[in-house]
């Protein structure tokens, strides 16, 4: 099980700007914790979001539990995949 939930919704707007969401939950650690997956997230959003993003769709990432232990490449692959998956 990933260490998030990707949920993508097009505006339909005319913008094909690509816009990244991001929540984690109190369920999940402390803000230092909360604080450090956000970080992560925010760096997978700048390294998969422009090549694999959907354009005019809003990204949002939910953060679980295992996620913070995960390594950052697994993540990567994951988000990557999720994408992948999304786009067809």
């Amino acid at each position: 099980m990933p260490g998030f939930v990707l949920l993508v919704k097009k505006r339909d707007d005319g913008d094909p700007a690509i816009r990244l969401g991001i929540t984690v939950t109190k369920k999940v650690g402390n803000a230092v914790v909360r604080n450090r997956m956000k970080r992560r997230f925010r760096a997978l959003g700048r390294d998969l979001l422009a090549t694999q993003g959907i354009a005019g769709a809003d990204h949002i990432l939910i953060g679980r539990a295992g996620g913070i232990e995960r390594d950052y490449a697994v993540l990567r692959d994951e988000f990557g995949a999720a994408l992948k998956k999304l786009s067809k």
